[in-house]
């Protein structure tokens, strides 16, 4: 007998796998505090990823590239004390991998031990093949990335949607199945052709995460800062906002601000 969601006390490599197999779409967040970790997690999540994203939504800058190692642990530390059943899966950031597969793997070592992780995600395909054997090796899990990497951005110029060459995309399906072949246990598919992320995720035996890449992935992730709408400027088609807390934090605030000056707030009730 299959195991139904709500039936797993903790999500794993392998109930990731299964959950593919089955058919059984997959959903990923973003999350990089204790707070908004322990609501996803309640809710039902099934992978929370401790996103390199984090420099953007929660530092301000404007890629991905400046946050360190030190501070992605930070984020990770947080989110995974708040978890009891997601799978937490954190970023390797730009430059802590890129070098030489030792380097990539002393960074894997420092974020599974320091934080308590479940897993590493790091973005290519070929390009990181001995570094993603090295970490392998080692037993930590990884999952890949292909597609819009955002942290070659500079390589690339801009955030459009890859792979519409034929010569791009051919490249992207042997680099899926040699992470598939290597042993990745999962795949993230950003902002490529619906139909190029099906063909993929037919033909490999991992199941794959889309953002940006149509239905016909294994699963889904949004960074929750646009999710919920917290973000008001990024709006990109894929993109489904489920609040608008951008302006609804807006609203409390003016109120708190309004109630505060006119001494409406503490009243007698809430003062000791």
């Amino acid at each position: 007998m299959s195991v139904t969601s709500g039936e797993i006390k903790r999500v794993t490599t392998h109930v990731i796998q299964a959950m593919k197999h089955r058919g059984e779409k997959i959903a990923m967040l973003t999350a990089y505090d204790f707070s908004m970790a322990r609501i996803l997690d309640e809710a039902g999540i099934d992978i929370l990823l401790v996103g390199d994203s984090a420099s953007n939504v929660m530092a301000g800058h404007e890629t991905t590239l400046p946050i360190t190692l030190d501070q992605m642990i930070y984020h990770a530390q947080s989110v995974v004390r708040a978890v009891h059943r997601a799978m937490v899966v954190v970023d390797l950031p730009f430059g802590s991998y890129q070098s030489n597969s030792e380097i990539a793997l002393k960074s894997a070592i420092r974020i599974m031990k320091e934080s308590g992780a479940h897993a590493v995600k790091l973005e290519g395909g070929a390009e990181v093949e001995e570094s993603i054997k090295r970490i392998l090796m080692a037993g930590i899990p990884v999952m890949g990335h292909l597609g819009l990497t955002p942290q070659s951005i500079y390589k690339f110029g801009t955030y459009t949607v890859r792979a519409r060459e034929e010569a791009e995309a051919q490249k992207l399906r042997e680099d899926a199945r040699l992470l598939d072949e290597l042993g990745c246990f999962a795949l993230v598919l950003e902002k490529i052709p619906a139909q190029l992320a099906k063909e993929v995720s037919e033909s490999i035996e991992i199941p794959t995460i889309g953002i940006g890449a149509g239905g016909d992935t294994d699963g889904q992730v949004l960074v929750i800062h646009d999710m919920l709408g917290i973000t008001k400027d990024f709006k990109p088609r894929f993109l489904r906002r489920y609040l608008n807390l951008f302006e609804a934090i807006g609203e409390a605030t003016r109120k708190y601000i309004e109630d505060v000056k006119s001494r409406d707030f503490p009243n007698e009730s809430e003062q000791y």
